[in-house]
């Protein structure tokens, strides 16, 4: 049986993101709701999983460290052709197992709402609307936004321009994701989000992007996040939300039930 599958990421978390996305969403289309997909780097990689997918230079490794485990290699995560193939290899290999019984369980999910839970990351003081600047501005700006929200130290801003100039954080749809660098988790005090939209698109290196969120989290919360924010940038109707906004609140009513886990 396959009910596991991670993206094994060795840098590039952004792009295994919006893959991880892209994946879920074909996943859950063949029917194949039991199955999880989530991303790792491959650095924590373990023999836990029943299928690992990487990046091609990377699957010898991946190997290595879970031997058990089925392995796909890709040419890239964010949009790969192989996510089919993914899928049909699931179905396959599942429908040839005999299902076992329905274990009981508490009620709810890893999706369900807790009335009584902790509040989003992002607040209304970090939501700014139809502003104005360049790339290393908007950068600044969400960073800033991020200090202001008592979430980072003021070096951690210094980190996201460092990151941005090692690789892009653009990931398509309109949207970049600056964040501090992988050693810059001692300025972290706790996960938060920070929002900008920009009244005319911005040039991110080459591409066009309206949207800047910044991200305060360190290992799993940050791919977390990465992913929930992957999963509504990919989502038309939630984009046009956003898009459509007026206010912080309208904002908060797309992104403000994200979470670190």
């Amino acid at each position: 049986m396959i009910r596991t599958v991670v993206l094994a990421v060795d840098g590039g978390t952004m792009t295994a993101s919006m893959g991880a996305v892209r994946l879920r969403k074909k996943v859950a289309a063949a029917g194949l709701h039991d199955v999880t997909v989530t991303v790792r780097p491959l650095a924590n990689l373990t023999d836990g999983f029943d299928l690992v997918i990487t990046q091609r230079d990377s699957t010898d490794t991946a190997r290595q460290k879970a031997p058990s485990a089925q392995h796909v290699s890709v040419d890239g995560f964010r949009g790969s052709s192989r996510y089919d193939d993914v899928v049909a290899l699931i179905t396959e290999t599942n429908s040839a197992v005999p299902p076992e019984p329905a274990a009981a369980g508490p009620a709810g999910g890893a999706g369900s709402s807790d009335a009584g839970g902790d509040e989003g990351l992002l607040s209304r003081d970090a939501i700014v609307l139809d502003v104005t600047g360049d790339r290393d501005e908007a950068i600044s700006r969400v960073g800033a936004l991020l200090v202001a929200a008592g979430a980072v130290e003021e070096s951690y801003v210094a980190a996201m321009h460092e990151r941005e100039r090692t690789v892009s954080t653009f990931m398509g749809n309109g949207l970049a994701i600056p964040h501090g660098t992988n050693d810059s988790g001692d300025a972290v005090r706790r996960p938060a989000l920070s929002f900008a939209r920009y009244a005319e698109p911005l040039d991110w290196g080459g591409e066009p992007v309206r949207y800047v969120v910044g991200i305060a989290g360190v290992g799993q919360e940050h791919l977390a996040l990465l992913g929930q924010i992957a999963e509504v940038f990919l989502d038309d109707e939630l984009l046009g939300r956003l898009d459509k906004a007026t206010s912080p609140d309208d904002v908060l009513a797309v992104l403000g039930s994200a979470r670190p886990s």
